[in-house]
Protein backbone atom coordinates (compact mmCIF):
# COMPACT_ATOMS: atom_id res chain seq x y z
CA UNK A 1 0.00 0.00 0.00
CA UNK A 2 1.30 3.85 -1.14
CA UNK A 3 2.10 5.65 2.08
CA UNK A 4 0.67 9.46 1.92
CA UNK A 5 2.65 12.45 1.50
CA UNK A 6 3.42 13.26 4.85
CA UNK A 7 4.52 10.06 5.93
CA UNK A 8 6.34 9.63 2.47
CA UNK A 9 7.97 13.35 2.68
CA UNK A 10 8.96 12.98 6.48
CA UNK A 11 10.83 9.71 6.20
CA UNK A 12 12.47 11.08 3.40
CA UNK A 13 13.99 14.47 5.36
CA UNK A 14 14.76 12.54 7.95
CA UNK A 15 16.69 10.19 5.55
CA UNK A 16 18.52 13.33 4.11
CA UNK A 17 19.48 15.20 7.13
CA UNK A 18 21.33 11.46 7.89
CA UNK A 19 22.61 10.97 4.42
CA UNK A 20 24.12 15.30 4.07
CA UNK A 21 25.27 14.56 8.09
CA UNK A 22 27.05 11.82 7.05
CA UNK A 23 29.18 13.28 4.09
CA UNK A 24 29.36 16.74 5.50
CA UNK A 25 32.48 17.43 7.25
CA UNK A 26 32.45 16.32 11.35
CA UNK A 27 32.49 19.49 13.42
CA UNK A 28 35.71 18.31 15.52
CA UNK A 29 37.78 18.03 12.11
CA UNK A 30 39.87 21.02 11.51
CA UNK A 31 39.41 23.57 10.69
CA UNK A 32 36.76 23.47 13.36
CA UNK A 33 35.02 26.62 13.13
CA UNK A 34 34.52 25.53 9.20
CA UNK A 35 33.02 22.69 9.88
CA UNK A 36 30.90 23.68 12.73
CA UNK A 37 29.21 26.66 9.98
CA UNK A 38 28.92 24.34 7.13
CA UNK A 39 26.92 21.75 9.23
CA UNK A 40 25.00 25.02 10.93
CA UNK A 41 24.00 25.97 7.14
CA UNK A 42 22.92 22.94 6.49
CA UNK A 43 21.35 20.57 8.77
CA UNK A 44 18.48 21.08 11.22
CA UNK A 45 16.32 23.13 8.71
CA UNK A 46 14.28 23.65 5.57
CA UNK A 47 11.84 22.28 3.64
CA UNK A 48 14.30 19.91 1.42
CA UNK A 49 11.67 20.53 -1.92
CA UNK A 50 14.90 19.37 -4.34
CA UNK A 51 16.42 16.17 -2.77
CA UNK A 52 12.05 15.68 -2.66
CA UNK A 53 11.87 16.29 -5.96
CA UNK A 54 14.73 14.16 -6.85
CA UNK A 55 13.15 11.14 -5.07
CA UNK A 56 9.85 11.60 -7.20
CA UNK A 57 12.02 11.58 -10.39
CA UNK A 58 13.49 9.08 -9.22
CA UNK A 59 10.29 6.97 -8.77
CA UNK A 60 9.72 7.57 -12.69
CA UNK A 61 12.73 5.70 -13.73
CA UNK A 62 12.80 3.10 -11.12
CA UNK A 63 16.49 4.40 -9.77
CA UNK A 64 17.96 3.16 -6.93
CA UNK A 65 17.05 5.32 -3.59
CA UNK A 66 20.52 4.94 -2.67
CA UNK A 67 21.73 6.28 -5.59
CA UNK A 68 19.53 9.28 -5.84
CA UNK A 69 19.89 10.47 -2.13
CA UNK A 70 23.39 11.31 -3.12
CA UNK A 71 22.77 12.93 -6.27
CA UNK A 72 19.93 14.78 -3.93
CA UNK A 73 22.39 15.79 -1.54
CA UNK A 74 24.88 17.33 -4.02
CA UNK A 75 21.90 19.52 -5.13
CA UNK A 76 20.83 20.18 -1.47
CA UNK A 77 24.42 21.52 -1.15
CA UNK A 78 24.64 23.50 -4.06
CA UNK A 79 21.17 24.92 -2.46
CA UNK A 80 22.82 25.40 1.17
CA UNK A 81 25.51 27.39 -0.21
CA UNK A 82 23.93 29.85 -2.66
CA UNK A 83 21.41 30.72 0.37
CA UNK A 84 24.42 31.20 2.68
CA UNK A 85 26.02 33.75 -0.15
CA UNK A 86 22.59 35.52 -0.70
CA UNK A 87 21.98 36.20 3.12
CA UNK A 88 25.11 37.82 3.26
CA UNK A 89 25.55 42.33 3.06
CA UNK A 90 26.90 42.09 -0.51
CA UNK A 91 23.53 40.46 -1.70
CA UNK A 92 20.16 40.43 0.14
CA UNK A 93 21.79 41.11 3.84
CA UNK A 94 19.37 39.26 6.40
CA UNK A 95 19.71 37.80 9.37
CA UNK A 96 17.28 35.26 9.36
CA UNK A 97 17.07 32.18 7.36
CA UNK A 98 15.20 28.69 8.44
CA UNK A 99 14.28 30.40 11.80
CA UNK A 100 17.47 31.36 12.94
CA UNK A 101 20.48 33.64 12.85
CA UNK A 102 21.82 33.52 9.39
CA UNK A 103 25.50 32.12 8.64
CA UNK A 104 27.40 35.33 8.62
CA UNK A 105 25.56 36.92 11.69
CA UNK A 106 26.76 33.62 13.51
CA UNK A 107 30.30 32.99 11.95
CA UNK A 108 31.32 36.19 10.50
CA UNK A 109 31.48 36.71 7.02
CA UNK A 110 34.70 35.62 6.47
CA UNK A 111 33.58 32.56 7.55
CA UNK A 112 30.77 32.76 5.51
CA UNK A 113 31.83 32.98 2.33
CA UNK A 114 34.32 30.37 2.99
CA UNK A 115 31.23 27.53 3.83
CA UNK A 116 29.70 28.60 0.65
CA UNK A 117 32.67 28.15 -1.39
CA UNK A 118 33.42 24.33 0.83
CA UNK A 119 29.65 23.46 0.05
CA UNK A 120 30.04 24.26 -3.60
CA UNK A 121 32.79 21.61 -3.88
CA UNK A 122 31.53 18.93 -1.75
CA UNK A 123 28.72 18.94 -3.75
CA UNK A 124 30.67 18.10 -6.96
CA UNK A 125 32.80 15.55 -4.63
CA UNK A 126 29.97 13.56 -4.35
CA UNK A 127 28.81 13.45 -7.80
CA UNK A 128 32.46 12.36 -9.05
CA UNK A 129 33.01 9.85 -5.46
CA UNK A 130 29.75 7.62 -5.90
CA UNK A 131 28.18 5.62 -8.69
CA UNK A 132 24.81 6.71 -10.01
CA UNK A 133 24.20 5.50 -12.96
CA UNK A 134 25.89 2.17 -14.87
CA UNK A 135 27.20 4.41 -17.68
CA UNK A 136 29.74 6.80 -16.73
CA UNK A 137 28.56 8.67 -19.63
CA UNK A 138 25.42 9.31 -18.18
CA UNK A 139 27.49 10.27 -14.59
CA UNK A 140 29.14 13.06 -16.54
CA UNK A 141 26.52 14.22 -18.16
CA UNK A 142 24.65 15.04 -14.65
CA UNK A 143 27.68 16.04 -13.03
CA UNK A 144 27.49 18.75 -16.19
CA UNK A 145 23.69 19.15 -15.15
CA UNK A 146 24.55 20.41 -11.90
CA UNK A 147 27.45 22.48 -13.32
CA UNK A 148 25.22 24.35 -15.64
CA UNK A 149 22.38 24.89 -13.01
CA UNK A 150 24.98 26.49 -10.15
CA UNK A 151 27.10 28.63 -12.41
CA UNK A 152 26.49 32.19 -14.98
CA UNK A 153 23.68 30.16 -16.64
CA UNK A 154 21.76 29.11 -14.01
CA UNK A 155 21.62 30.32 -10.69
CA UNK A 156 24.68 32.67 -10.22
CA UNK A 157 23.60 34.13 -13.15
CA UNK A 158 20.04 34.49 -12.39
CA UNK A 159 21.42 36.22 -8.79
CA UNK A 160 23.61 38.78 -11.11
CA UNK A 161 20.32 39.62 -12.90
CA UNK A 162 18.52 40.14 -9.30
CA UNK A 163 20.99 42.29 -8.24
CA UNK A 164 20.90 44.43 -11.12
CA UNK A 165 17.21 44.59 -10.89
CA UNK A 166 17.04 46.55 -7.58
CA UNK A 167 15.05 49.47 -8.16
CA UNK A 168 14.77 48.89 -11.47
CA UNK A 169 11.31 48.87 -13.73
CA UNK A 170 11.26 45.43 -15.21
CA UNK A 171 9.14 43.49 -17.62
CA UNK A 172 7.36 40.55 -16.50
CA UNK A 173 9.31 38.29 -19.14
CA UNK A 174 12.62 39.51 -17.60
CA UNK A 175 11.42 38.65 -14.34
CA UNK A 176 10.75 35.30 -15.61
CA UNK A 177 13.90 35.06 -17.14
CA UNK A 178 15.68 36.23 -13.65
CA UNK A 179 13.56 33.50 -11.92
CA UNK A 180 14.31 30.67 -14.13
CA UNK A 181 17.86 30.82 -13.57
CA UNK A 182 17.70 32.20 -10.11
CA UNK A 183 15.57 29.65 -8.45
CA UNK A 184 14.06 27.21 -11.20
CA UNK A 185 18.10 25.78 -12.21
CA UNK A 186 18.49 23.74 -9.41
CA UNK A 187 14.91 22.95 -9.27
CA UNK A 188 15.27 21.49 -12.62
CA UNK A 189 18.42 19.93 -12.02
CA UNK A 190 16.91 18.51 -9.18
CA UNK A 191 14.53 16.26 -11.02
CA UNK A 192 16.94 15.33 -13.55
CA UNK A 193 19.86 14.18 -11.58
CA UNK A 194 16.74 12.26 -9.82
CA UNK A 195 15.41 10.80 -13.00
CA UNK A 196 19.18 9.98 -14.54
CA UNK A 197 19.79 7.80 -11.47
CA UNK A 198 17.63 5.38 -13.76
CA UNK A 199 17.29 4.39 -16.95
CA UNK A 200 15.04 7.01 -19.81
CA UNK A 201 14.98 8.35 -22.79
CA UNK A 202 14.84 11.73 -24.51
CA UNK A 203 11.15 12.21 -24.91
CA UNK A 204 10.92 11.59 -20.80
CA UNK A 205 13.46 13.58 -20.20
CA UNK A 206 12.02 16.29 -22.32
CA UNK A 207 8.41 15.90 -20.17
CA UNK A 208 10.47 15.91 -16.81
CA UNK A 209 12.08 18.97 -17.67
CA UNK A 210 9.02 21.36 -18.74
CA UNK A 211 7.32 19.40 -15.59
CA UNK A 212 10.49 20.78 -14.16
CA UNK A 213 10.42 24.21 -15.66
CA UNK A 214 6.92 24.77 -14.38
CA UNK A 215 7.12 23.84 -10.97
CA UNK A 216 10.67 26.12 -10.69
CA UNK A 217 8.87 29.12 -11.84
CA UNK A 218 5.48 28.43 -9.70
CA UNK A 219 7.92 27.85 -6.82
CA UNK A 220 9.15 31.07 -6.82
CA UNK A 221 5.78 32.72 -7.85
CA UNK A 222 4.29 31.10 -4.36
CA UNK A 223 7.88 32.44 -2.44
CA UNK A 224 6.27 36.31 -3.54
CA UNK A 225 3.07 35.59 -2.44
CA UNK A 226 4.08 34.46 0.48
CA UNK A 227 7.14 37.13 1.31
CA UNK A 228 3.74 39.72 0.45
CA UNK A 229 1.30 38.16 3.38
CA UNK A 230 2.92 35.81 5.50
CA UNK A 231 4.71 36.46 8.76
CA UNK A 232 8.26 35.87 9.57
CA UNK A 233 7.26 33.68 11.81
CA UNK A 234 6.06 30.85 9.28
CA UNK A 235 8.24 31.86 6.95
CA UNK A 236 11.35 31.12 9.12
CA UNK A 237 12.88 34.42 7.48
CA UNK A 238 12.04 38.05 7.33
CA UNK A 239 8.85 38.99 5.94
CA UNK A 240 8.21 41.74 3.55
CA UNK A 241 11.80 41.87 2.80
CA UNK A 242 11.92 42.02 -1.09
CA UNK A 243 9.17 45.27 -0.71
CA UNK A 244 11.29 46.78 1.34
CA UNK A 245 14.76 46.29 -0.53
CA UNK A 246 12.97 47.17 -4.03
CA UNK A 247 13.22 44.38 -5.48
CA UNK A 248 10.64 43.46 -8.34
CA UNK A 249 8.73 40.19 -7.73
CA UNK A 250 5.69 38.74 -9.20
CA UNK A 251 3.33 40.80 -6.57
CA UNK A 252 4.52 44.24 -7.25
CA UNK A 253 4.29 43.30 -11.10
CA UNK A 254 0.97 41.66 -10.91
CA UNK A 255 -0.64 42.12 -8.50
CA UNK A 256 -1.26 39.11 -5.87
CA UNK A 257 -4.79 38.14 -7.72
CA UNK A 258 -2.96 37.27 -10.84
CA UNK A 259 0.46 36.31 -9.30
CA UNK A 260 -1.66 33.21 -7.53
CA UNK A 261 -3.53 32.86 -10.88
CA UNK A 262 -0.16 32.41 -12.22
CA UNK A 263 0.96 29.94 -9.84
CA UNK A 264 -2.20 27.96 -10.54
CA UNK A 265 -1.41 27.38 -14.43
CA UNK A 266 1.69 26.36 -14.07
CA UNK A 267 0.43 23.94 -11.22
CA UNK A 268 -1.43 22.95 -14.11
CA UNK A 269 1.10 22.54 -16.81
CA UNK A 270 3.04 20.81 -14.95
CA UNK A 271 0.16 18.03 -13.97
CA UNK A 272 0.02 18.08 -17.94
CA UNK A 273 3.40 17.25 -18.36
CA UNK A 274 3.57 13.96 -16.33
CA UNK A 275 0.54 13.00 -17.35
CA UNK A 276 1.49 9.42 -19.17
CA UNK A 277 4.09 8.70 -16.66
CA UNK A 278 3.53 5.82 -14.20
CA UNK A 279 4.58 6.06 -11.05
CA UNK A 280 3.75 9.85 -11.42
CA UNK A 281 2.12 10.68 -8.13
CA UNK A 282 4.72 11.89 -5.90
CA UNK A 283 5.90 13.96 -8.66
CA UNK A 284 2.09 15.18 -8.95
CA UNK A 285 2.09 15.33 -5.02
CA UNK A 286 4.93 17.67 -4.97
CA UNK A 287 3.41 19.79 -7.45
CA UNK A 288 0.54 20.44 -5.41
CA UNK A 289 3.05 21.11 -2.21
CA UNK A 290 4.66 23.57 -3.91
CA UNK A 291 1.76 25.53 -4.90
CA UNK A 292 -0.08 25.19 -1.55
CA UNK A 293 2.60 25.45 0.63
CA UNK A 294 2.45 28.25 3.50
CA UNK A 295 6.35 28.50 3.96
Amino acid sequence: MTTDFLTWSTALQTRMEIVLSTHLPAADIAPKTLHQAMRYAVLEGGKRVRPLLAFAAGEITQAQPERVEIAAAAVELIHAYSLVHDDMPAMDNDVLRRGKPTCHVEFGEATALLVGDSLQTLAFDLLASHTLNDNAQQQLHMIKILANASGSRGMAGGQAIDLASVGVAISLPELEFMHIHKTGALIRAAVLLGAHCGQLDPAQIEKLDHYAKCVGLAFQVVDDILDASAPTAILGKTAGKDAADNKPTYVSLMGMTEAKSLAASLHQDALLAIQGFEHNQRLREMADFIIQRTF
